[in-house]
């Protein structure tokens, strides 16, 4: 059986740490490798070792610091096979998918090496005559970055890249279900002739995850995970008075106009919430349409609901893939069953299928109301729930009724609708007639409890620096 081991300071530990962690491929619930969780012990080496190169680092250039940036891009298109077809089998991707993953990572981290002569200061004009104040954009040490399962080769190099351009080092945890794909990045890290010690892929327990965060070392946590992880991060934070940048849950809401194209809008929700079996944090999770067209929408969203098929992607690519875990999947039914038992009509799915693997498929509710546990809550799978309304300003009270506030969505024709939505709506993304995709030059950032800072674009990037005033007298 496959081991795999962390990666610290440019080697591969050779122990097997404190805990030896199954990964199994969710689409058949069989195990595909082992991975050795470092002991609290090794973890820490990490930290010191991202600390010690990280004087060096920052000493770099910012043109040199992508040069290593570029490197790395490369060397994960040169692995992109090998990283891919791990990545397929431990998060129940198709290989295409899975593959693609990788060269749009590496596209990421060519664009964040760009940033090297673009990270600016500010000159301000002092009170005195003689006197010049300089704002420099200086690093912050150590991140750790903490990264999702749904994900986990796009989001790791999300983090880390913006955090290496800005002259910081990283120490990294994988989540423990997809941690396999991000050691075979690691080969990337070491291939590409990374300084030792700069980018650090470390699997962990929580309980070691959690040393991590809270050594004095580390001058900033980054994650994208649940709002139930970033309160743990938001206490670890407070031991040192780390930087805490927090991307977390969503409900996405799509408001449907009567003038929308309801075949193009059906279509597009479906894909949205089918994607990687709906794991995805902005994919679309609740839908508003206005009422004049509610049956009609809903009777395309049934037909495209029910033609969606579900198995293992490996080998039909084509179908919808499963959750990452039997947890996952029983929590999913288990909302399911008490929306339907609070009035909900069960449209299509809502069953946990027979034989191996964790699917379950694509589940459409209907006679939903707002306070509903399936509309207030993060589901998280492939479940969508429809409900009514008459004026955009109701969709927009409901919509905006939420603790929620990562991603929304309007279809419409109207563009003053549109507008009023996008100048109302609250939430740190709007998408007019499209579904949420995180380009990666925008920024991405959640209000109200989806989370502190953000991810992507000049703003992002940013994020990963602190600030020094310089006061020269002369």
């Amino acid at each position: 059986m496959r081991i795999d081991r962390s990666f610290i300071n440019n080697e591969f530990l050779t122990s097997d740490g404190e805990t030896l962690v199954a990964v199994l491929n969710p689409a058949t619930g069989g195990q595909i490798a082992h991975v050795a969780a470092a002991s609290a012990a090794e973890a820490r080496a990490a930290v010191d070792a991202a600390a010690h190169a990280q004087r060096g680092w920052r000493r770099l250039t910012s043109v040199q610091r992508a040069g290593h940036l570029r490197a790395l891009a490369d060397a994960l298109v040169a692995r992109k096979d090998k990283i891919g077809g791990t990545l397929a089998l431990e998060s129940g991707k198709s290989l295409e998918d899975a593959t693609s993953e990788v060269v749009y990572a590496a596209e990421l981290t060519r664009y964040h090496a760009e940033w090297a002569r673009r990270i600016e200061g500010e000159i301000i004009p002092s009170d005195s005559p003689d006197e010049n104040l300089l704002l420099q954009r200086e690093p912050i040490g150590v991140v750790a970055a903490l990264i999702p399962f749904n994900y986990p080769v796009y989001t790791l190099m999300r983090k880390i890249a913006p955090a290496l351009i800005a002259g910081n080092t990283v120490v990294a945890r994988p989540s423990n279900n997809t941690p396999s794909s991000a050691l075979e990045i690691a080969r990337a890290v070491r291939e590409s002739g990374f300084p030792a010690g700069a980018i650090n892929i470390v699997a962990m327990t929580h309980q070691t995850a959690q040393s991590v965060c809270t050594h004095p070392k580390v001058g900033m946590i980054t994650l994208t995970g649940s709002v139930g992880a970033g309160r743990k991060v938001l206490e670890y934070s407070q031991v040192n008075i780390a930087k805490a940048s927090l991307e977390l849950g969503g409900k996405t809401p799509a408001i449907i106009e009567a003038d929308a194209d309801l075949e193009k809008a059906a279509a597009a929700v479906v894909a949205s919430r089918t994607t990687h079996c709906g794991q995805l944090c902005t994919a679309i999770e609740r839908v508003y349409v206005q009422d004049s067209v509610h049956d009609r929408f809903v009777e395309l969203l049934r037909e495209h609901m029910a033609a969606r098929s579900f198995g293992d992607r490996m080998q039909h690519p084509q179908a919808m893939g499963p959750l990452i875990n039997a947890n996952s999947r029983l929590n999913i039914h288990q909302m399911v069953e008490r929306a339907i038992d609070d009035g909900a009509r069960l449209e299509t799915g809502g069953f946990i299928p027979e034989g191996p693997g964790w699917f379950y498929p694509p589940t459409l509710l209907t006679n939903c109301r707002q306070q509903m546990e399936i509309v207030q809550e993060e589901v998280f799978g492939p479940v969508l729930p429809v409900l009514r309304y008459e004026t955009t300003e109701d969709a927009l009270d409901m919509a905006n009724d939420h603790q929620f506030g990562l991603s929304s969505v309007i279809y419409t024709e109207n563009y003053r609708k549109a507008m009023q939505v996008a100048n109302n709506i609250e939430a740190g993304e709007v998408y007019i007639n499209r579904t949420p995709a995180d380009p990666y030059q925008g920024y991405h950032s959640g209000w109200k409890r989806s989370g502190l800072g953000g991810d992507d674009g000049k703003h992002g990037m940013l994020d990963f620096t602190q600030t020094r005033l310089v006061i020269q007298s002369w």
